[in-house]
């Protein structure tokens, strides 16, 4: 058991028998009154966030959430399949689960599939992955880092927004925390 207080973003925990992960936790002290909790959590099971508050002294049971490394295959209707490089076992995760996930995946790109006890709740992405452009404008001639930036369309879907000089082809570095820019690979 801990104390709402302790919560931090990451950590799981069960209340009325759901799995929540924090993503976000800050003490809020407000002019009168007593300090509460303000939480931005993720239901593991549905895939809904939702922002609540809770009074520091209320009890959790923490979660603990085991995880594997694992390999993107393919998607399936609506099924993400993914398998175990050590065992070769494969494990079908419902899409609805890996909303925020799914853009960043890449066939045969290696991730975290997260465990609690046997149900697959979710998986981690590495901190960055390398996509490929697929459609944007073309190339300003000296254009430079500092510009305001166009949009790109990349090989999984996902849209951000890149420096002028990318290109049609380009590999292109992207945060998978915030969905942003970070740098072009070179090839």
């Amino acid at each position: 058991m801990m104390s709402a207080v302790e919560l931090r973003a990451g950590i799981t925990f069960i209340q009325n028998q759901k799995l929540y992960k924090v993503l976000q936790a800050d003490h809020h002290k407000p002019g009168k009154g007593n300090t509460v909790m303000r939480l931005k959590l993720k239901d593991l099971r549905s895939g809904a966030i939702t922002e609540t508050t809770m009074h520091p002294d209320v009890k959790l049971e923490q979660a603990i959430i085991e995880t594997k490394s694992v390999q993107y295959l393919y998607l399936q209707d609506q099924t993400a399949v993914f398998m175990d490089l050590e065992t070769y076992e494969q494990y079908e995760v419902a899409t609805k689960l890996i909303q925020a996930e799914l853009p960043y995946l890449v066939e045969n790109m290696t991730v975290k599939i997260d465990f609690y006890n046997t149900e697959v709740v979710g998986i981690t992405l590495p901190t960055t992955v390398t996509l490929t452009v697929t459609e944007t404008q073309p190339a300003i001639k000296g254009a430079t880092v500092s510009g305001s930036g166009k949009p790109a369309t990349l090989n999984t879907g996902l849209v951000v927004t890149v420096p002028d000089f990318v290109n049609v082809g380009d590999q292109l570095e992207i945060n998978t925390q915030d969905g942003s820019y970070v740098k072009r690979v070179n090839k």
